[in-house]
């Protein structure tokens, strides 16, 4: 049996242990908010936050979260209360096909709450592998801008929306 916090809720599994953390996540808890994409660590569109690290999931073990915070899309903010980021993405008509969102809005997390003050050039790098096949990357890049020049800290594992929550 595996035990980890998803969504600040402590969680069990006895999925194989070799098994992605994306796929039972999806499968398993049915938080269907994280993409596969490529399966091979490559587009980012599985991209959860594993102790507030931004991490692809499509190619991580879930024994390897074994003890460990998970935070996925959905745990970041509610339709009530948008996490900083999404309200950006909105604001900034970033959505389109929607499939890479999560992974953006994810990496670009992590990043903000590492370094609240970034530069282009630090967007450009922490999302470097994260892909947008419908070329959103102007207004991604601005929406990330925008929430960096708030100094917004916005990261918080404990806080759980209605739809990150999960049954154990």
């Amino acid at each position: 049996m595996i035990e980890f916090k998803l969504n600040g809720k402590t969680v069990r599994t006895d999925d194989d242990p070799m098994t992605p953390l994306l796929w039972v996540v999806r499968d398993t808890f049915k938080l269907t908010g994280s993409k596969f994409g490529c399966g091979a660590g490559l587009c980012g569109a599985c991209t959860m936050h594993v102790d507030g690290q931004a991490q692809r999931t499509c190619i991580l073990p879930v024994s390897a979260v074994e003890g460990r915070d998970i935070t996925t899309i959905e745990g970041l903010g509610t339709p009530e209360d948008l996490h900083p980021l999404q309200a950006a993405w909105n604001e900034h008509s970033v959505p389109q096909c929607g499939y890479c969102q999560s992974g953006q809005i994810m990496t670009a997390a992590a990043l903000l709450e590492s370094n609240p003050d970034v530069t282009e050039a630090d967007v450009d790098a922490a999302l470097a592998g994260n892909l947008c096949r419908c070329g959103c990357y102007v207004r991604i890049k601005k929406a990330i801008m925008s929430v960096g020049s708030q100094g917004v800290a916005f990261y918080d594992a404990s806080k759980t929306s209605a739809a990150g929550e999960v049954e154990a």
